[in-house]
């Protein structure tokens, strides 16, 4: 084997917040990094469509650093195109996937069902791009790897799973490829996160590949607690609902943990509260499983839970709409494109005395970016709807390192990368971390082009 052939290709995740997917060949090896879904603009989606850049069948293996379905959903494709190999994870990713994939091909098969109905579709009828049986045959390719324990892949590769934070089971993924090492941050999580521990700091690599969700901005300073409190109570106050999209996986449990210690202490009115996500509760059960992972006791988490009343079925989704406030919704998903909280949104966003709160990052091209951003008109299930509602979007939720963030925990590893590739995030996220990287670091640092290859020995 010449040193020659150890090479990184970025197949995603390079000039947007989405679709994160790096590829590393050494001595006749192939391992993808993370193999997730584009989301958000439709150009973005498109890339779902195209063939995979390498045939699925010559990936040795795929290892996942975490659930969300942008680091994970194009799994059931490749699968279902001929990949054999198992699909490494840690076991709270390996059990969220089981919720998340499933799910997400759901989504897919009515998405096609709407768009075959409605004729908006290039052909007829409209395709998934996989079924909810293709998710699940996907998930008996998956292996449990525990964190900090090595595994050979062949081809001189060793990957380890560090903890990262973020959401249950997240990791960052570090691959020794010969004499030479690279480094995946995956999503890094936050030093202060009230529900999980902070990432493990960055060991010694040569290469670096970092998210930059939050590369330009700073979280807001104002306690999410007493944000929340204060939307709550302006909003009871008007007899209003509170609607929370809020991703199934992490942000609902960190949202329950607020309202629950805010209910404690008195300073939430004693409204009901109503988790309408089948998939948050049966997540809420994974935490439990796995303590070591998170910084909640036992009691806490079982008040965080009997704050809200739990909606499963789809009968009972439909009767929230009819229920008025005041009331607190959380439903998914947490960027609006897709699932209950749109019917609710439907149900409730006309009306001024109502809020929605927009509980964490909004893609461009989602409807909760549109929002965000101040759009008031939203296209819903064919529908355009207007939204008179107040509109909060709470930064302080996020479990994303900010730029702050990302570059202390950079700061913190014994010796500078001698490369360090900023992906993961919209183009001026990632422009802003790569001069902060430079002038504080004075790290060598370049954002990559989308399927660009560079060797892991001269990276340049």
């Amino acid at each position: 084997m010449t040193h020659q052939q150890s090479t990184l290709r970025f197949l995603g995740a390079t000039d947007t917040v989405t679709g994160s997917r790096y590829l590393l060949e050494a001595g006749g090896k192939r391992v993808l990094v993370d193999c997730g879904l584009f989301q958000g603009y439709k150009r973005s989606r498109e890339r779902n469509r195209t063939p995979f850049p390498v045939p699925p069948e010559s990936i040795d293996a795929v290892v996942l650093t975490h659930a969300h379905l942008d680091h994970t959903g194009y799994v059931p494709v490749l699968v279902r195109n001929g990949f054999t190999g198992p699909v490494i994870a840690t076991e709270g990713t390996t059990d969220l996937c089981k919720l998340l994939l499933p799910d997400s091909g759901y989504l897919q098969e009515e998405e096609a069902r709407y768009a075959t109905h409605r004729g908006s579709a290039g052909h007829n009828p409209a395709l998934p791009l996989y079924t909810a049986a293709d998710a699940v045959a996907s998930l008996n390719s998956f292996t449990v790897r525990a964190f900090d324990d090595p595994l050979d892949i062949g081809g001189g590769m060793e990957l380890t799973l560090l903890p990262a934070g973020h959401i249950l089971g997240a990791a960052q993924v570090h691959v020794r490829m010969g004499s030479r090492s690279v480094h995946f941050t995956g999503d890094l999580g936050r030093s202060d996160d009230p529900l999980m521990f902070p990432p493990r700091p960055l060991p010694a690599t040569d290469v670096l590949v970092t998210e930059s969700t939050y590369g330009n901005r700073k979280h807001s300073t104002v306690a999410p607690e007493k944000q929340l409190a204060d939307i709550i109570n302006r909003v009871a106050k008007r007899g209003g609902v509170v609607l929370v999209a809020a991703f199934a996986v992490g942000r609902a449990e960190t949202l329950m943990l607020h309202l629950s210690r805010l209910r404690s202490k008195n300073l939430i009115p004693d409204i009901p509260v109503y988790l309408n996500s089948p998939m948050a509760i049966d997540a809420s059960g994974m935490y439990q499983r796995h303590p070591e992972e998170h910084r909640l006791g036992e009691q806490e988490y079982r008040n965080m839970y009997k704050i809200a009343r739990l909606t499963r079925s789809v009968d009972e989704s439909k009767l929230l709409n009819l229920r008025g406030g005041p009331m607190i919704i959380i439903s998914a998903s947490g960027m609006l494109t897709g699932g209950r909280i749109l019917h609710h949104l439907a149900a409730y966003g006309s009306d001024p005395k109502n809020a929605v709160i927009l509980s964490g990052y909004q893609a461009g091209g989602t409807r909760g970016a549109a929002l965000a951003a101040g759009g008031r008109e939203l296209r819903v299930y064919g529908e355009d709807i207007v939204v008179r509602a107040e509109v909060i979007q709470m930064e302080s939720l996020s479990a994303h390192a900010d730029a702050d963030g990302i570059i202390a925990w950079m700061k913190a590893t014994e010796k500078a990368p001698r490369m360090t590739y900023i992906t993961h995030g919209e183009p001026d996220a990632s422009d802003a971390l790569r001069l902060r990287i430079k002038r504080e670091l004075g790290w060598r640092a370049r954002v990559p082009e989308h399927l660009e290859t560079i060797s892991v020995e001269e990276p340049r």
